[in-house]
């Protein structure tokens, strides 16, 4: 089935899909064993045109579809979360902000370079004590002698603690709203600002060769232009990215889930036991059944949500969903995918390890599963 796919998107599916599998497969497990981000790579997926893929031409983008850019992130993903995140994060939480909310002189300055993937850039939301309650956050960011002066940190910012990386966009406490509510705003922050400090994070169990950050700012000072739209928008920007960030991590999953299960039959093809290939056993055939039939379901499901960005129609119920879905449908596809593999699926040598590890963040970046519950239950009965 092509969903009612345009000949430009089927071109750009096999592109993206060759790109993968001739680029990407052959380094991409060791680039995860060694924890490595790989600026080659991210340049490569930039000559791909994989970043500014729905920014106009005018700013250095593709002008493409959003559908497009779902379908870049999914094949990616088939064949590694990694380079899917480094892809998603980029797009949807980098380049999103600056392009929907920036002034026409931040687009100028920021976005040719991140749209051809020599720079990147980070989505400052995250704290240490401000997850799921992003309006939690404690940095804040004064305005003093037309500066803001912002202190405080982040957590878990990908993209944002490597060579390439150009600033982050930042969300901070401004001030207090008439009704004593935070009053939250959006500020760039260059990477080479004083006062400012990024680390990358080590460690992961997932997204390993993917660029991880802790932010740090002491007394870091910006011009006042380097607000991001409105002061007190902070909070509603930095949500309708999620929104549309959400279709991207939707994607990464249904990416992993099809790759997942293409690795299960390949292996279940070679694998002989009690005198027959794994494949011939029914309840193989069933379990290959099952998951098959749920990539399908989450795929219509994805690209309806993307059909209804694309046409000017409100999404975030079915993007909520297709998050929601996609991440549960990997989790079963690289569970399947270890299972079949038995003992060997526990061995980093084979990618099911690597499945099952990539799956675990998609429950829990840009909004977890619960979140995305309460706002599918919201929009159903209405608050």
């Amino acid at each position: 089935m092509n969903y009612g796919l345009s000949d430009e998107h089927v071109m750009l599916r096999k592109a993206v899909r060759d790109f993968s599998e001739g680029e990407i497969r052959p380094v991409c497990m060791e680039l995860d064993r060694n924890e490595t981000f790989s600026h080659e790579l991210t340049r490569k997926m930039g000559e791909m045109g994989l970043f500014g893929v729905t920014v106009s031409p005018d700013y250095g983008g593709q002008g493409m579809d959003y559908l497009a850019y779902i379908i870049a992130v999914e094949e990616v993903s088939r064949v590694n979360g990694s380079q899917g995140a480094t892809v998603a994060a980029a797009n949807s939480l980098g380049i999103g902000p600056l392009y929907y909310y920036g002034s026409e002189e931040q687009k100028r300055k920021y976005l040719p370079a991140l749209c051809t993937g020599t720079s990147l850039w980070g989505f400052g939301l995250t704290e240490p004590d401000a997850g799921s309650d992003a309006g939690g956050s404690k940095t804040s960011a004064v305005l003093k002698d037309r500066h803001w002066i912002i202190n405080g940190s982040k957590i878990f910012i990908t993209n944002a603690a490597n060579e390439m990386t150009m600033g982050s966009t930042v969300q901070a406490i401004t001030g207090r709203r008439p009704d004593g509510k935070k009053e939250i705003s959006c500020i760039i922050v260059d990477q080479h600002a004083p006062g400012f400090e990024a680390r990358p994070m080590h460690n992961k169990m997932t997204w390993r060769a993917s660029n991880t950050a802790e932010l740090y700012f002491s007394d870091v000072t910006v011009p006042e232009g380097n607000l991001l739209g409105k002061r007190g928008d902070g909070f509603k920007q930095m949500l309708a990215t999620l929104d549309r960030g959400r279709l991207a991590i939707a994607a990464m999953g249904l990416g992993g889930a099809q790759g997942a299960l293409e690795a299960a039959v390949a292996y279940a093809k070679d694998r002989r036991q009690f005198g027959r290939s794994l494949v011939e056993f029914q309840n193989t055939q069933f379990k290959i059944a099952e998951i098959s039939t749920e990539i399908e379901s989450a795929r219509a499901l994805l690209y309806k949500a993307c059909n209804l960005l694309d046409t000017d129609k409100r999404f975030e119920k079915q993007a909520a969903m297709a998050k929601y879905y996609c991440s549960e449908v990997m989790k079963r596809a690289a569970d399947f995918c270890v299972q079949i593999h038995g003992g060997y699926g526990l061995m980093e040598e084979y990618p099911a390890a690597m499945y099952f590890r990539d799956q675990r963040l998609l429950e829990i970046g840009e909004g977890t599963t619960e979140v995305q519950k309460i706002v599918i239950s919201r929009h159903v009965i209405g608050q």
